[in-house]
């Protein structure tokens, strides 16, 4: 097995840490501290991704120093401490404290993603984007259905010793990693700061990052109380039921890389990324009706979208980037993704709030026809080398 392989475990077992609990922030809080004001939910939300925004520059230039592999060993030993914490807090200001504190150290692991990247031949990009789009898709899968099932039938704290375990397995393969040699023991400055470049030069990442803001601002905004409105229209009162369907979308993300495989020499039109963005919004308007089945659709049409057009804006990524600069502007984007998380949180409680649980639906579809107006100046300014995701 190779070392991709092994960075790609990590991958999985990241995101299914870091997704159990996604879906079931509100049913959370009300059940541990009796909170259960959806502003309050939004603003924990936020909080993680600022939280991200300011701990992944803080790891990158520690990286200079130390290698990513070490340091990723000293972080989820430390998260998964921390993880062990969260489950004994009883003070709702200290939970705030130590789990955001936990998330900062689970950041590092996103500096895998350039580090593989790196690895890669240029051509192998679009496949290995790809691959790591099904990883996140279906790391939400297990993550939200050990989520469901924890809360089911255990205590909400036992989530944390789930989470725990994670970066427990995260810990030991990185140990493997350097034990074996598979891995270079050495930091590589170049690969974490990259070279200067000019404002102009870089003024298409720019661009792409506001493009990511915009959508990742639509996708993460039916996120936090999508459990909630499910159960509310399907009238089934069952947090493992509600992980699977929040899933759909992964599933759809499978079938999406096969459709892409298969049609990688005619490039079918549902698999470009203006049309895959109107599937999306039309997704989002029919996960708004209060019918079980519309959602199940509605699912299904955002899954299929949210994968090809994330794909399609990580490989523009990479286009635009050079192998010596992609952990920093990978970093560069990061940031415009979290502020994307961060309004989204933030509205999606206070719509809910004000307007009910199926307003979130209807603004991020707004949201991804707005992306479909912006998408020609992101073209203007793309590389000549034609992507298609």
């Amino acid at each position: 097995m190779n070392t991709a392989f092994f960075l790609l475990s990590m991958t999985v077992v990241a995101v299914i840490s870091d997704t159990m609990l996604i879906p079931f922030y509100p049913q959370f809080f009300a059940q541990r501290f009796g909170m259960e004001s959806p502003e309050h939910v939004g603003a924990y939300l936020a909080a993680m991704s600022a939280t991200v925004i300011v701990a992944l520059p803080i790891w990158a230039r520690v990286a200079r120093k130390l290698a990513v592999i070490k340091l990723l060993v000293v972080t989820q030993i430390a998260a998964g401490l921390l993880c062990l914490y969260c489950m004994h807090i009883e003070s709702l200001a200290m939970f705030w404290l130590v789990s955001l504190c936990m998330i900062a150290c689970k950041a590092s692991y996103l500096l895998i993603y350039p580090f593989m990247m790196r690895l890669q031949k240029p051509e192998r990009h679009v496949f290995m984007a790809s691959l790591l789009s099904i990883v996140i898709h279906f790391g939400g899968i297990f993550g939200a259905i050990i989520g469901g099932v924890v809360l089911d039938r255990w205590s909400v704290e036992d989530v944390f010793l789930f989470m725990a375990a994670g970066d427990a397995i995260q810990t030991l393969i990185c140990i493997y990693l350097l034990c074996s040699g598979k891995v270079t023991q050495k930091p590589d400055e170049a690969q974490v700061l990259g070279h200067g470049a000019s404002s102009r030069a870089r003024r298409p990442l720019y661009l792409l990052g506001i493009a990511m803001m915009l959508f990742y601002f639509s996708a993460y905004l039916v996120r936090p109380f999508f459990a909630e409105h499910w159960q509310l229209v399907s009238g089934i009162d069952n947090t493992t039921v509600s992980g699977l369907a929040f899933a759909i979308p992964a599933g759809m993300a499978l079938l999406a890389l096969w459709s892409n495989h298969a049609a990688s020499r005619s490039h079918l039109l549902l698999n470009r990324p203006l049309p895959c963005l109107m599937l999306g919004a039309l997704g989002l308007l029919l996960q708004a009706w209060p019918q079980p089945v519309a959602i199940v659709l509605g699912r299904c049409l955002f899954g299929w979208a949210m994968f090809q057009v994330t794909v399609h804006l990580d490989v523009l990524l990479f286009q635009r980037s050079k192998p010596d600069d992609y952990a920093r502007d990978y970093s560069l984007i990061n940031l415009f993704q979290n502020l994307g998380v961060i309004g989204s949180s933030f509205t999606a409680g206070s719509l809910v709030a004000s307007q009910g649980l199926s307003a979130p639906f209807l603004l991020a579809a707004l949201g991804f026809v707005f992306s479909v107006l912006s998408y020609p100046l992101l073209c203007h300014v793309s590389s000549k080398k034609a992507v298609t995701a």
